[in-house]
Formats: C-alpha cells, structure tokens, sequence
C-alpha cells in the first residue's frame, strides 16, 4: 500500500544522497547523520511506497529502482522548489520584490508613469501600482492605510516627520497666448485681479495655493472663480479663453513648449514649492516600501519634468 502522504523531505533527501554519494556511510558523512539514521531513512521511504528504492549493482554500487527513480525526480523538483522559495523569500526581505502601492496627487499624474516605467527598469521584482486623488485623498488614504507611500506637495501636518523632499515644484500663473497679460513679466496686482480665475476642486492643494496667492495681491480683495475640477479641464479653459490659472508648472510643460498656453509673470511668481515622498504614521513598513522610498529620492531627475519657468515674449505689466 501507498503512503505518500507519509514521505518526508528527509526521506528524499536521504536517498538522493546516498546515490550523489555512492553509499550510505558516506552519505551520512555528507548529512551530519549516523549510518543507521540513513539506512532508517530509507527504509521508512521503502515502507511507504511499499517497495524497494534502491539496489546494490556490481562491485557494492547503489543503483535506484524504477520507484527510486521517480523518487529522485521528485526530490529535485522539490529541492528545485525550496531554492526558489529561497531567493523570493531573501527578495522580499531585502526588498527587491513585493508590492508597492503608490499615491499620488492629481497634478503629479503627469510624471507619474515615468516613475512606474523607471521603476520597472531599476526595480524589476517590485510592482508599483498608482492610486490618483487630490491632496485631501490622499491624506485620508494614507491614514487609512489603503496606500503606502504618497507623492505629493505639501505633507500633512501630522506627517512632515514622515516626508522626505524629492524636488522642486514650481506654480505658475498661465494665460492664452493672446491675452494681453500673456508674457509680461510683472504683471500689475489689479490687472491680475480683474481677471477670472479657473480652479481646482476644494480640497486641492493647487487650488489653496492660488487662493493664497490672490488673497496676498490683493489684500483680500475679491476677484471672480470658475471651478473646473480638473487640470485637464483648467487648462482647456485657460486655452479656450474663459480665464487665467495658477496651477502646477509640471502639468502644462508641453502647451508651454508648443505655445498653445503662455506663462504671466508677477511678483511672487511662480510659487515655489515642492514634491514629497510621505510615508504613513505609526504603521511597520515593508522593505519593498523603503526601496521605493529611495528609488523615488535617487531617481528624481529621471521623472520629475524640467523647465525654464520664466515668461518670455509679451511686454507690459
């Protein structure tokens, strides 16, 4: 009768070393046993499959039986098995491998594949999978533990000793390029404020800075708002002629380089800022996490974008 379900790795292992070895006395050396530990190894594993595993050939050499070789087969696969459970499990504890769930802020949308495909390059057994949200959902996201990390402007104030800085995040103030303000390099406060002003949706970290920004010119002086909801949205807006935007100067590099937007320049202008890496509070990290972390702080000119902010061509202000 067959008891496979008896068959130990020691059982296997046993065999495997007394044919790699040629006997069971040096087997026994080989595996820090005794010669009747091996030999009772062997005949347990006989038992259980209900016959022979091994016969001794000419000149005392052991030879496996047709059992003994689907034995052999098995244990190689098995030994095959456990290397590979192995260097996985010495992966994921280095870090070189696991899951990663990365936040990031509606504006970093536009850099953010290139982080992915980077990352996919340089840290090729970690998946990156990209959660977007504004500022607001972000935070929440990460208190909630639904994400890892998070890429994002301004850290929460909870968790700035949880932030590491990534780089420069420059806002600037777009118009389309026939306005009359489009190009000037110190444009006047009231002229600015005569205009109309398309916004994010509330809780967007863009959209404070462009109310910060306008309430500082003018004094708390009012001044007329379309909410658009996206930067997407904003921008076609801006094109389109419905109004001015302080938004992020990474989300509007290609209709800058293509003229389709121009930049309106003004004391104050850009607003500099910058990009974070946040981790959450309070909760252990992985160490696929923490590579990710450092991925993101090494590698930051190979995904955040470049530009010269200035406002060029127009005149006035």
């Amino acid at each position: 009768m067959l008891h496979f379900d008896a068959v130990t790795l020691k059982q296997l292992r046993a065999l495997a070393t007394v044919l790699s070895e040629g006997g069971v006395t040096a087997a026994a050396n080989r595996l820090g046993l005794t010669p009747p530990a091996i030999s009772t190894q062997l005949r347990t594993l006989e038992a259980n499959i209900g016959g022979p595993v091994l016969h001794r050939a000419e000149g005392g050499r052991m030879t496996p039986t047709a059992e003994g070789l689907e034995l052999l087969a098995a244990a190689r696969r098995i030994t095959a098995a456990l290397d590979d459970c192995r260097r996985h499990i010495n992966a994921l504890r280095s870090g070189l491998q696991g899951l990663v769930t990365l936040g990031v802020v509606s504006t970093g949308k536009y850099f953010a594949p290139r982080i992915v495909a980077l990352a996919r390059r340089l840290l090729p057994g970690i998946e990156i999978v990209l959660r977007i949200g504004n500022r607001e959902e972000m935070h929440a996201a990460l208190e909630d533990g639904e994400i890892d990390l998070a890429v994002m402007g301004r850290p929460p104030r909870t968790l700035i000793g949880n932030a590491l800085l990534l780089g420069p995040h420059p806002h600037v103030m777009i118009a389309p390029p026939d306005h009359p303000l489009a190009g000037t390099r110190d444009a006047a406060p009231q002229a600015i404020l005569a205009e109309t002003f398309l916004m994010r949706e509330p809780g967007s970290g863009t959209r404070l800075l462009a109310e910060q920004f306008l309430d500082q010119i003018g004094g708390g002086q009012g001044y007329r708002t379309l909410e658009l909801g996206t930067n997407e949205t904003i921008k076609q807006g801006v094109i389109a002629g419905l109004g001015l935007a302080v938004i992020s100067g990474h989300t509007v590099v290609a209709e800058l380089e293509t003229g389709r937007l121009a930049l309106v320049g003004a004391a104050g202008l850009p607003i500099q800022r910058h990009w974070f890496v946040v981790m959450p509070q309070g909760r252990p990290r992985s160490a696929a996490c923490a590579v990710v972390a450092q991925f993101l702080t090494e590698q930051r000119d190979g995904y955040l974008p470049r530009f010269d902010w200035r406002p060029t061509g127009g005149g006035g202000g």
